[in-house]
């Protein structure tokens, strides 16, 4: 069986989750791991590398500047929290070389759609006395620029909603049905997983929803409160799509060419074949949105069971080769 897919890093998104992570445990001396972890959405193991990195921060690299942070396996003790203390740290001394990374990097978070504009503005006015402190050595920050992908200003807009507790109204596209439709969601937290979601409470399905901000047509933020029902946040460190063991079971059947579905795909097995292929089980809660799986494997892959998923599936294909072949003919 293939090994789950490891989870890529977003570094902007972990950069946030550390600073963060420095004001929960100032507040909560002796946290336990597990209730860190599941606070921030991330596994032990993540939680653990993060405090691998964060005794490497602080005001300076002279003893007892740094965060003094360490953990016994189940608790997180932090024993130095006086150290960002604002009388702590010593006047700040930058070399030329130090100055024009500070405000390099300064720069580019101020162009960070996700930042909130007060959050900016407190950012710009810190640059520019650094700029001053800094003289003749700002001067080549300035010949130089760093940029954040991003999904613009849905982010922002969403990242706002969020402070600001309000609801949003969005026209998403939804691939499984190849649709788009109008909503309005209470946003409950966002989430990076490979892509960045919004995870909110849908007010047309009446449930929670997880939404990719890259598939968000429009955007919106309404005067109306976002209120939310009380949910308990998933565990996302198994990925976004968690499937139950009450979903329907498809059997799909791939050749050399389409292994790639066993390692994208969460399933409860994947069988050799013996040209090489796989026999795969998996549960969806929606199999219908398997179609597409299906007319993207093309030769490589075939839906086996249910017999009715896999007949629709082979009807998808028999017409989208008919209309394919009927604009060659009209061309």
């Amino acid at each position: 069986m293939a090994g789950k897919p490891v989870r890529p890093v977003n570094a902007i998104d972990q950069t946030r989750r550390m600073l963060s992570l420095v004001t929960y445990l100032r507040e909560r001396p002796g946290a336990r791991i597990e209730d860190v972890a599941r606070a921030f959405g991330i596994t032990e193991d993540e939680l653990v590398s993060d405090l691998d990195v964060l005794p490497m921060c602080g005001t300076s690299f002279r003893g007892g500047d740094l965060l003094d942070i360490d953990t016994d396996g189940e608790r997180i003790w932090w024993h130095n929290p006086a150290a960002l203390g604002a009388d702590a740290a010593e006047p700040l001394r930058l070399a030329a070389d130090e100055a024009t990374a500070l405000l390099v990097a300064a720069r580019a978070v101020a162009t960070l759609p996700g930042l909130r504009e007060s959050d900016r503005q407190a950012l710009l006015r810190a640059t520019a006395k650094v700029e001053t402190a800094a003289g003749e050595a700002a001067g080549a920050s300035s010949r130089l620029s760093v940029t954040f992908e991003s999904e613009g200003g849905v982010f922002a807009d969403v990242d706002r909603a969020i402070a600001e507790r309000r609801r949003l109204w969005i026209r998403y596209y939804s691939p499984a049905r190849d649709e788009v439709t109008e909503r309005e969601i209470d946003p409950i937290r966002l989430v990076s997983v490979g892509h960045t979601y919004v995870e909110a409470w849908c007010r047309r399905s009446e449930a929670r929803r997880t939404f990719r901000l890259d598939r968000v047509a429009e955007i919106k933020i309404l005067d109306e409160p976002s209120a939310p029902p009380e949910v308990e946040l998933r565990d996302l460190s198994e990925g976004l799509v968690q499937p139950s063991a009450e979903d329907p079971e498809v059997v799909v059947e791939v050749g050399p060419g389409g292994r790639w579905v066993a390692e994208y795909y969460p399933h409860d097995s994947a069988d050799e074949l013996p040209d090489g292929g796989l026999r795969i089980t998996l549960r969806t809660p929606d199999p219908a949105s398997l179609k597409r799986l299906a007319l993207r494997l093309g030769r490589d892959g075939r839906i086996v069971e249910p017999q009715e998923l896999a007949e629709s599936a082979r009807r998808a294909a028999r017409e989208a080769l008919e209309a394919y072949d009927g604009a060659g003919a009209a061309g």
